[in-house]
């Protein structure tokens, strides 16, 4: 597969609308990303899909849009004609079109502004929305979904959100369970454990799915300031210098270690 137009247009909208997974996949060979632009370029469609209307009931067949596009890819039918889905179906086998789902189930939270019912509710949409993400391109880059991308999604998926908090509660959100400090130093070091877990389990990844685990660049130095000062979480100030984040994501490329 080359960079046709369609491929060039979901590199465009991963620049724009995920500037961190952009430049990520920028980072990998070139063959991982005609595989990973239009995954990511899904995510950046689903993840807006719930914000860009008031009205819910639109936002929820926004969602089963992308769920009916899914299902004709994973079923081997004949695939609707849109640049990210044509472009999908070109990568993805039906265990990972069925892994996509997920994430789009997932998304159903962000159409309302109900919190979630426990913590368990809310590693799971952690889970489905980042997880998820990782073991479709893993399959679509190796034809594998390996158990430690569980670890490796729920870190990087949390050290997102939390950096996403101060935001989600401007638009009348109630991201998490408990935002006391100790209860967000507690959930940094459950996220962090996880990461060190995933990078025990390195060797379980092929080496042809390595280059996902750059979307992960972020999520060391992350969470170990919210769990060294929870306090950033509600101030907005987790994230790295510009010259700090360029060194990481090189050196991360260069050792394939995160």
């Amino acid at each position: 597969m080359s960079f046709d137009a369609d491929l060039i247009a979901c590199a465009k909208l991963v620049e724009k609308g995920d500037p961190d997974r952009f430049a990520s996949t920028m980072a990998a060979p070139v063959e991982a990303r005609k595989v990973l632009f239009p995954i990511y370029a899904f995510n950046v469609e689903v993840s807006r899909a719930p914000w860009v209307t008031k009205e819910a009931i639109i936002a929820e067949m926004r969602l089963q849009w992308w769920t009916d596009a899914l299902e004709e890819i994973a079923s081997g039918g004949l695939v609707r004609r849109h640049e990210v889905v044509t472009s999908l179906a070109h990568v993805l086998d039906a265990p990972a079109a069925r892994e996509l789902q997920k994430v789009v189930e997932a998304r159903f939270w962000d159409v309302y502004r109900d919190p979630f019912e426990d913590q368990a509710a809310f590693s799971k949409y952690i889970e489905d929305t980042s997880a998820s993400l990782l073991r479709a391109a893993s399959q679509a880059l190796s034809g594998t979904m390996p158990d430690m991308l569980s670890d490796l999604g729920y870190a990087s998926g949390l050290a997102q959100f939390l950096r996403a908090v101060p935001e989600l509660e401007r638009q009348g959100r109630r991201p998490l369970v408990d935002g006391r400090p100790d209860a967000v130093r507690d959930l940094a070091a459950e996220g962090f454990d996880r990461l060190v877990k995933s990078r025990q389990r390195r060797a379980d990844l092929p080496k042809a799915a390595q280059p996902l685990t750059l979307a992960a660049w972020q999520a060391g130095p992350v969470l170990k300031q919210a769990k060294a000062d929870p306090r950033r979480v509600a101030n907005g100030t987790l994230g790295m210098s510009d010259a700090y984040r360029t060194l990481r994501l090189m050196w991360q490329a260069g050792t394939g270690r995160w």
